[in-house]
């Protein structure tokens, strides 16, 4: 059975990031983009887990989590947020929090996480996918680390986050928008050849002295294959 996510998070980008990747791992994905809105839909207990974001408008995150527990809705809940003291935590932790992540985060950990939430629930879930592969290479999203053909390849923070989708989009047509919103958290071109330096610099290094992966699709944008 597929579980069903709530995401309570104001930021369109980050909020469109988390369920593009939830919707790929086989979750189901509600949103409200406040926490009034959030609270509202909680209520009702038939979600699985919840991803709430403390600094939300209408209704701060906190207060929603103790609406929640104050009615009897034990759904598991991740706080998601930018505040990360120690007091922080602790503060989300023992007003009812599940669990605690601060951004900046990896989606790897995010999944991780919501999916071990959702076995100590009983609440099943798709099993969290930590490795991707194409070909002969492969992507420990955990370890952080990339290999092909056993060859260890060092990446920059932000040419893994490149590599890692365009492995989700392997054997597809990915265009630079597409990029530019998937990788960059962009919903306009910047108008820099940001994408084009980082593609070149990430083709160096997985395609050394191999058979070239990454493609150029002249006119459309870049594929990640072991076909020419």
């Amino acid at each position: 059975m597929t579980a069903k996510i709530l995401l309570i998070e104001d930021d369109d980008a980050t909020a469109a990031y988390i369920a593009k990747g939830l919707g790929e791992a086989g979750f189901t994905v509600d949103r409200a983009d406040n926490g009034r809105d959030g609270l509202f839909l909680a209520s009702d207990g038939s979600f699985d887990a919840i991803v709430l974001d403390r600094m939300l408008p209408a209704m701060e995150g906190m207060a929603v989590l103790g609406a929640l527990r104050a009615a009897g809705i034990a759904t598991p809940v991740l706080i998601l947020s930018a505040l990360g003291t120690p007091e922080d935590r602790v503060r989300g932790l023992t007003s009812g929090a599940d669990d605690y992540l601060v951004k900046p985060f990896t989606f790897a950990e995010l999944l991780a996480r919501l999916n071990l939430l959702l076995r100590r629930a009983g609440g099943g879930g798709p099993a969290p996918v930590t490795k991707l592969m194409v070909g002969e290479l492969e992507m420990d999203l955990l370890a952080r680390k990339v290999r092909r053909a056993g060859r260890a390849i060092e990446l920059q923070p932000r040419e893994f986050r490149l590599l890692e989708y365009l492995m989700r989009h392997a054997d597809q047509v990915v265009t630079r928008t597409m990029l530019l919103e998937g990788v960059w958290d962009y919903h306009f071109d910047p108008g820099t050849n940001v994408i084009d330096v980082h593609i070149s610099r990430l083709r160096k290094k997985i395609d050394e002295g191999a058979r070239p992966m990454l493609h150029t699709v002249r006119g459309a944008g870049y594929r990640l294959s072991m076909e020419s």
